[in-house]
């Protein structure tokens, strides 16, 4: 099979019909073998109904229904989970994306050997306050941030191959950095395509302002465990070494100052930098054993799923 199309949603009945027609078009006109897999995320609506009619007359539909709203990243993995095709195309139920971009995109994937090709929403018919200004905040912060040159990392509409999503986990809201995973995984060549933006046509959306909120958060997330989440001690232990090295050095200027310097002065207990520089000492210790147990259960933990053979010889 050629591509599979991964779509999660959520409320979105009103444009699934259009839309799985838009894509099948398309796809037929390339000749393409495909696959469209709609996840629904908890729709309240009629989107399964119509999800279950459009897979009884198309075999080229299939679908997947969550008991609840689990959340986009957690659609995106069962989608990925059940994706059959060499190239994997995602994008968003809400028309928004546009399938006609979907043959340059497998042909970057196929021809150009591309890992990852994220889309770039060069110019968006969104609100500027809302969300164009906090989008164009956060891809600077991600690009900073990740060392990955993409200008809409948020963008529902990519291209990856298919060992790509074999080989990462999306959880929590983990799918806005699906192109940092990848790379985190050893697939470095990631690409960008200016794709075309559409104004949203039915319903609203489902995102708020809190989403950058979480996204930045995650975004620290993430830069932390590819950073240091095979090695906590250098993150832990250094910064707890620091600090108990502070705290003694206070503790051992108090001591000389009451031996030496200021013999007829107040007790060190009496003080408040000798409290100071106690709290600083223990907190260094409590980052240190932090760090050191870290490492002991990176060393303990089966670590077979923590790597991505690119080839083998003579195995079989």
């Amino acid at each position: 099979m050629n591509i599979s199309v991964v779509i999660p949603l959520l409320n979105e009945n009103d444009s699934l019909i259009e839309l799985n027609h838009w894509i099948a078009s398309v796809m037929q006109s390339n000749g393409f073998s495909y696959e469209v897999i709609f996840i629904d995320d908890g729709s309240t609506d009629d989107s399964w109904k119509t999800i279950a009619s459009l897979a009884k007359k198309d075999s080229h539909v299939k679908g997947i229904q969550f008991s609840k709203n689990f959340g986009k990243s957690q659609a995106l993995h069962a989608g990925f989970k059940a994706s059959n095709a060499d190239v994997i195309i995602t994008m968003d139920a809400d028309l928004q994306d546009n399938p006609e971009e979907v043959p340059d995109l497998y042909k970057m994937i196929i021809e150009e050997q591309y890992d990852l090709v994220s889309g770039w929403k060069k110019k968006r018919y969104d609100s500027v306050i809302s969300k164009n200004l906090p989008s164009k905040l956060f891809n600077w912060a991600a690009r900073r941030t990740s060392k990955v040159k993409l200008h809409d990392f948020n963008c529902g509409l990519k291209a990856y191959k298919n060992e790509v999503i074999k080989n990462i986990d999306v959880h929590g809201e983990m799918h806005r950095y699906i192109p940092v995973l990848a790379k985190n995984a050893g697939f470095n060549k990631i690409g960008e395509k200016v794709v075309q933006h559409q104004a949203r046509k039915y319903g609203k959306t489902k995102f708020g302002m809190e989403r950058f909120i979480n996204g930045f958060l995650d975004l620290l997330t993430i830069w932390f465990i590819s950073k240091f989440g095979k090695r906590p001690m250098h993150f832990f232990g250094s910064l707890g070494v620091l600090m108990f090295i502070i705290g003694f050095c206070f503790s051992l200027y108090l001591g000389i100052d009451k031996l030496f310097i200021n013999p007829t002065g107040r007790l060190i207990t009496d003080r408040p930098q000798f409290y100071i520089a106690l709290t600083t000492m223990i907190i260094g210790t409590l980052f240190f054993v932090a760090g050191f147990l870290g490492e002991l259960v990176l060393r303990s933990k089966n670590d077979t799923n923590r790597y991505n053979i690119k080839d083998e010889i003579n195995l079989e």
